[in-house]
């Protein structure tokens, strides 16, 4: 496993999940305390997000963090 494939995963879930819950990506940012930019850049594989972001997502989208790395 790669990180790239990770990131990948990553930003595809937190896609599925914000969308299934009908969350835009602002709405999405200031619940989880970043810019909507940060957001957009991690469901564009543009930024490596580090554990606690990702902790955080899982938080805000109700699931653990590992649902979103798989």
């Amino acid at each position: 496993m790669d990180d790239e494939d990770i990131r990948h995963r990553f930003a595809k879930n937190v896609r599925r999940l914000r969308r299934a819950n009908d969350i835009s990506q602002d709405a999405f940012a200031d619940m989880v305390g970043v810019h909507r930019t940060y957001v957009s850049d991690i469901e564009r594989v543009k930024r490596n997000p580090s554990i606690t972001v990702v902790d955080q997502f899982a938080k805000a989208l109700g699931v653990t963090p590992g649902s979103l790395l798989d």
